[in-house]
């Protein structure tokens, strides 16, 4: 079944900007919408993970199949065993011929007993297509896994099995300039649903509202749009924002100068670092797998207990590429 481009999807103000952060993400949720790797959506809580998952799994073609949500923090192990019985065969027992997408929603909150369960259910290499349709698993998380992975509240291997291609969804403090198009959306959507006109607003509240820091995200805005719709009045409607707004302000001329520069000069560098220690200890570990199987990418990826697919799109996205004249494939 032929896939949608993102740009003729109803709605496409939703996952669309004008960053090239968010375009290169778009571009990346497309190309791997047709494919069954895992995908893991990493991105603070109201940045949209469920949009994307949901994305995908209208570009994959099967849109007209089964999307089923597992709200993991919400689980016990027999629980968790039960919602995994919907989607993975127990067993001795047939998988539905349909495809499916599991999206596995805050996938960090899953208890030990849990990853347990979802562990022995997950393919731990190449699919063979069979007459057995496994379905697409989707995980998003809004913490820093290698933290939880080195605290022991999170099963290494589980954390590759689910990590096929990693989307990091940017906050929306860092991608203000879509929140006049996104505000426009989300406040005829709401004028719609309501019944209701929408309601004008005046460049002093549109100054508001792109210097407030969102930490809701974008979440938080469509919360704001409805409020501006059902109040009738913008002004009225941000007046819990203004008054937020001004106790920032008042917050930080309290602090000299010199330290508050700093203290956001620490917040940035904790940013970078934890996202540079992510990528740096990933590249090494299939660095070290490659290294180890003389580049032979088939015994790597079984040995980090990922796909194929998977490991070939990793190593796409290093740069990595085999010293001349070893060979790649052989048995």
């Amino acid at each position: 079944m032929a896939t949608q481009p993102i740009s003729q999807l109803p709605d496409p103000a939703f996952v669309y900007g004008q960053g090239a952060d968010l375009q290169s993400l778009n571009v990346l949720a497309a190309e791997i919408a047709s494919t069954d790797i895992p995908v893991l959506l990493v991105g603070e809580s109201g940045t949209g993970k469920d949009v994307y998952a949901r994305l995908i799994h209208r570009l994959s073609g099967a849109a007209e199949d089964s999307f089923i949500r597992v709200h993991c923090g919400a689980l016990d192990a027999g629980r968790m065993l039960n919602e995994v019985r919907q989607a993975f065969s127990s067993e001795g027992e047939p998988l539905d011929s349909s495809p499916k997408t599991v999206f596995l929603d805050g996938v960090h909150e899953m208890d030990a007993a849990c990853q347990r369960v979802l562990l022995s259910v997950l393919p731990d290499g190449e699919r063979k297509g069979a007459a057995r349709s496994l379905p697409r698993i989707i995980s998003s998380t809004s913490c820093n896994f290698e933290k939880e992975i080195e605290a022991g509240r999170f099963r290494l291997e589980l954390y590759f099995r689910i990590n096929g291609v990693i989307l990091r969804l940017p906050a929306l403090r860092e991608r203000k300039e879509d929140i006049p198009d996104l505000l426009e959306c989300f406040v005829l959507k709401h004028a719609n649903e309501l019944g209701k006109r929408a309601p004008d607003i005046s460049r002093e509240d549109r100054k508001l509202l792109f210097s407030y820091d969102w930490p809701g995200n974008i979440r938080e805005l469509e919360n704001v749009a409805r409020k501006i719709v059902a109040v009738g009045n913008a002004s009225l409607a941000l007046g819990d924002l203004k008054a937020t707004r001004m106790t920032i302000v008042h917050a930080d001329e309290a602090r000299t100068d010199e330290h508050d520069h700093s203290d956001a000069e620490s917040v940035s560098s904790l940013k970078v670092a934890a996202r540079a220690a992510s990528r740096k200890t990933e590249r090494e570990l299939i660095l070290k797998a490659l290294e180890q199987t003389h580049w032979n990418r088939k015994r790597a990826a079984r040995n980090l207990q990922i796909s194929y697919k998977s490991l070939l799109y990793k190593i796409k996205q290093i740069g990595a590429q085999a010293p001349a004249g070893r060979e790649e494939e052989k048995a």
